[in-house]
């Protein structure tokens, strides 16, 4: 299981996510929910400690390293994000294949998601940065072989961003999660 750290920028720092964040991601995520279209974001603190909750379980089954995003300019927590679906390719090959293996200290290879902002803070660098300081831990301290940034197809705000980062666009994966599919689950703001 990778160590906990905390990432720090010059107008933000990743700190492990805890339970003490709890009432500014309430905060964050209550600003605006329109712009959250294809983007999962806890509603209300009930939600919210669900939420921080399910990603220290997952940490502490070496499955991800989850963040509070704080933005220095205002010393709040504006939002989370995480370095997930770790994988461990050190030791021998699992058998059977698809079976996982043992889990080591540091990933090989991992995603950055579950990423949202509130509304104030988006649009303002805190993202770029936040990126930035998840790439170089998993390619510097971590030396990971691969990262992978995901975005609903729909949702050309993050794909641009994802771009802008300088990532390199693999395609689109047909049924990789589950996502709003109806009009319903698409908030009013966002529809075409």
């Amino acid at each position: 299981m990778p160590a906990l750290v905390t990432l720090s920028g010059r107008f933000v720092r990743l700190e492990p996510l805890s339970l003490a964040a709890v009432d500014d991601l309430v905060a964050a995520a209550s600003e605006d929910r329109t712009i959250y279209a294809f983007t999962r974001v806890p509603q209300g603190r009930d939600e919210v400690v669900s939420y921080v909750e399910a990603a220290m379980a997952e940490q502490a089954e070496g499955r991800s390293l989850p963040f509070a995003i704080r933005w220095l300019n205002t010393d709040r927590v504006v939002g989370a994000t995480r370095l997930m679906h770790l994988e461990y390719w050190q030791g021998p090959m699992p058998w059977p294949p698809g079976t996982r293996g043992a889990v080591g200290d540091i990933p090989s290879v991992a995603d950055i998601g579950y990423t949202w902002l509130g509304a104030s803070a988006q649009g303002t660098g805190v993202n770029r940065e936040s990126k930035y300081l998840l790439l170089s831990h998993a390619f510097e301290d971590w030396n990971v072989h691969r990262i992978t940034l995901k975005a609903d197809v729909r949702n050309s705000r993050s794909r641009a961003a994802i771009e802008a980062l300088g990532a390199h666009f693999d395609g689109v994966r047909r049924a990789d999660s589950r996502a709003p599919t109806t009009r319903s689950e698409i908030p009013r703001s966002t529809r075409s």
